[in-house]
């Protein structure tokens, strides 16, 4: 397979071109690296070439690395994997850097060929680090394109020499938006950045560098010249002391401590920015390596790009006839199907939005005028786009417009009667071919496919709020659910552009089984007199988003008292969470309802605005004088999530723990630096898990109990991944 290849052109231009075969985007590889290196000496050699310019034969430049290399790496290294790993990123570095220095003289700097970079289009990663080795980078004028280093969103660092280029072209303040936050710019934007040097029009791409090529341009990179200064100052100068102290403040506060990235990003850039070079392109090269094997990096590789693109791709997706969505009908027009609605639109799909009124339909659809017009304030839409996505949303009461729709999307009030009626309403119009889908939370599947003529195409589709911000969809199979309706559903979800897991039907499905202990756990810790700041803080040191006092803020307090008394009646005398009831109705009695009430376990100003845990909860649960230790916190709060995850396992609620960990970092953003529920429990080691599950039943109650598949696992040694992982499958 041939990545790169190179022509000459009749001026002593060498153009080498990136095309990796059968992939939309560029990706590099091990053998695309060892050919780019050949064709790159070859160039530098050849007295009839003058320079070089380095560009893709797609619309795009490159999408970066494939990390599938870098796991296989650390695999097939034996019994040194972090030899294997320092090896590969150094061998990168050593061909870079021989483009960098392009035949330059060592000692002189004299000498040497011109290399340019020409982007057609977006690059990321190693797409724009090997840009940053080559001596002008000129970019399409492409408002579409994005270009930067994303690394650390799945929890890695720019180990291809971008860290040091960066903060030695930029300065260690100017580079940290785009290395800490992984801030991805539009060329002109990146231009001003200065990521790059040009922005020319799409037709002239070529041409611009070429002619740059041939002008003899100086080709020294400024931290290759005697007397280099980094820009805003070294780590030891007044000015860069301070941007390092600050920064250190500022990655801790965002990461708190548990995202091994972003602590060893920051070192390589200190300790780089101390020594020459050549030596802190090694040094960067240690610390990519040390994350790479660290537990947390490789879980997070795995689930948030691995496991998330596979199921994208549809990886469970039934043997069934393209299912692509052209019309779809939406019942109920309120926040979740007006989001539905948009999120529809925006994909190109024909949508029909109704409700009881058409006043209530109206709104549903200014909904989506409203983004539209964020939109254009912020110049990501035009007009023209607006009109265009609006032209596809018939907002109406006339279950007649119905008519042609190839899926229905039922997103009314959380009652069996009033989605039974809606059902029965929506298949006397529809077509046979037609497949319901019922957005609830918590509804059973089964029970509400009574109403439907036809059970096999119908289908629980779970949308989080709000809908357009949201990445996940939980995609629920009755009983009775078929595999053209589970193939619908996972179609429409590829094509509105999110990730989809696929559940069996069972109480409150996979993630609000899983996120429902959690916030339980943390109301239980209040009646006991644990502080409520220990628990809230307890589970953002852990890594939580929001802490489950403040989860229940804005989930609503009483949907939180209307999940307990439906979950109650249906469980019985077998009900285990009175305690939680007992604070929760207390609250509702207070008419604390949460946010949107401005007053709940937080206290919130006129506007809505937190302002921290409302003291009026002390009176009624005071603090206890002897407060438990923080692990204690955060393993009570981690394990009510991750024993759920395992019992969803355990009974065939999920049917790949890919979904698991994918469904819990983008469902409720449990903990994204393990990698997910089942992802953390291999790090933490079943043995040890089963044994402080035991710990914590003996302490705190049955609720803790080992499940018998994780009890299996511990006596046999076996992880998660090992047992459950595609590789295993496979075998």
């Amino acid at each position: 397979m041939t990545d790169f290849t190179m022509t000459k052109d009749a001026d002593g231009v060498a153009v080498v071109t990136w095309d990796t075969p059968g992939k939309s985007m560029n990706v590099m590889s091990r053998d695309a690296m060892a050919q780019l290196d050949g064709l790159v000496s070859d160039a530098l050699t050849d007295e009839a070439v003058k320079g070089i310019v380095i560009t893709s034969g797609k619309d795009t430049f490159a999408g970066g690395m494939d990390l599938n290399v870098l796991a296989s790496i650390r695999d097939e290294s034996g019994d040194n994997p972090a030899q294997g790993l320092f090896d590969f990123t150094m061998n990168g570095h050593h061909m870079l850097r021989k483009l960098e220095r392009a035949g330059m003289d060592p000692k002189t700097n004299k000498g040497g060929k011109p290399i340019a970079a020409a982007l057609p289009g977006t690059a990321l990663g190693i797409g724009l680090e090997l840009p940053l080795a080559c001596h002008r980078i000129f970019a399409a004028d492409n408002p579409k394109a994005k270009i930067g280093l994303p690394e650390i969103m799945v929890g890695i660092f720019p180990g291809g020499g971008g860290t040091t280029r960066l903060v030695r072209k930029l300065g260690a303040m100017a580079a940290s938006p785009l290395l800490l936050e992984g801030k991805l710019n539009d060329p002109k934007k990146a231009m001003a950045a200065g990521v790059i040097d040009e922005v020319v029009p799409a037709d002239e791409l070529m041409a611009k560098a070429k002619e740059w090529v041939l002008s003899e341009p100086k080709i020294v990179k400024p931290w290759d010249e005697k007397g280099y200064k980094m820009p805003g100052g070294a780590p030891y100068h007044p000015a860069g002391f301070m941007t390092f102290v600050g920064a250190s403040a500022m990655v801790n506060g965002k990461t708190q401590g548990v995202y091994p990235a972003a602590k060893a990003l920051l070192s390589a850039v200190y300790e780089g920015a101390l020594v020459p070079f050549d030596q802190a392109l090694k040094i960067e090269a240690r610390w990519f390596t040390n994350v790479l094997m660290n537990p947390s990096s490789s879980a997070m590789i795995r689930s948030i790009f691995i496991n998330k693109e596979a199921l994208e791709k549809g990886a469970n997706r039934p043997d069934a006839p393209d299912q692509k969505v052209s019309k779809v009908g939406i019942i109920g027009a309120g926040m979740m199907g007006a989001g539905i609605a948009l999120v529809s639109a925006l994909a190109g799909i024909q949508v029909v939005l109704i409700d009881a009124k058409q006043e209530a339909a109206d709104k549903g659809k200014s909904y989506t005028a409203d983004y539209m017009d964020k939109g254009i304030a912020r110049k990501k839409a035009t007009e023209e786009k607006k009109d265009a996505v609006l032209g596809l949303i018939n907002a109406t009461t006339d279950y007649a417009a119905l008519v042609g729709c190839d899926l229905i999307v039922e997103a009314v009030f959380e009652d069996v009667g009033v989605k039974a009626e809606v059902t029965k309403n929506v298949q006397a119009v529809t077509g046979a071919d037609c497949v319901f889908a019922t957005n609830t939370s918590t509804l059973p599947i089964t029970e509400l496919a009574k109403a439907s003529a036809d059970p096999e195409k119908f289908i629980g589709i779970h949308f989080f709020s709000p809908v357009d911000k949201m990445l996940l969809v939980e995609i629920i199979k009755g009983k009775e659910t078929g595999p053209v309706a589970v193939a619908k559903a996972l179609d429409y979800v590829r094509q509105i552009k999110k990730t989809p897991i696929v559940v069996n039907d069972e109480r409150f499905f996979y993630a609000n089984r899983c996120i429902i202990p959690y916030i339980n756990e943390g109301i239980r810790m209040v009646k006991e007199g644990v502080e409520p700041a220990l628990i809230e803080n307890a589970a953002k040191l852990v890594g939580m988003p929001l802490g489950p006092l403040q989860l229940t803020d804005e989930t609503s307090i009483d949907l939180g008292v209307k999940i307990a008394k439906a979950t109650k009646a249906a469980m019985g005398d077998d009900y285990p969470n009175e305690a939680v009831n007992e604070v929760l109705f207390w609250m509702f009695d207070q008419d604390r309802l949460g946010r949107k009430s401005k007053s709940g376990f937080y206290a919130y100003d006129d506007k809505g605005k937190r302002q921290g845990l409302w003291d009026g909860l002390a009176p009624k649960y005071p603090v206890a004088d002897e407060q438990p230790d923080l692990t204690t916190v955060q393993h009570r709060l981690l394990f009510a999530q991750v024993l759920e995850a395992v019992r969803a396992l355990e009974e065939g609620v999920l049917e790949d723990i890919r979904e698991g960990d994918v469904g819990a970092i983008l469902g409720w953003g449990f903990a994204p630096w393990s990698g997910g529920p089942f992802s953390w429990l291999d790090i933490i080691g079943a043995p040890y898990a089963a044994e402080r599950c035991d710990q914590l039943t003996e302490q705190f109650g049955e609720r803790f109990k080992t499940p018998e598949l994780l009890r299996e696992m511990a006596e046999k040694g076996q992880t998660f991944y090992g047992r459950f992982g595609q590789d295993a499958k496979a075998a």
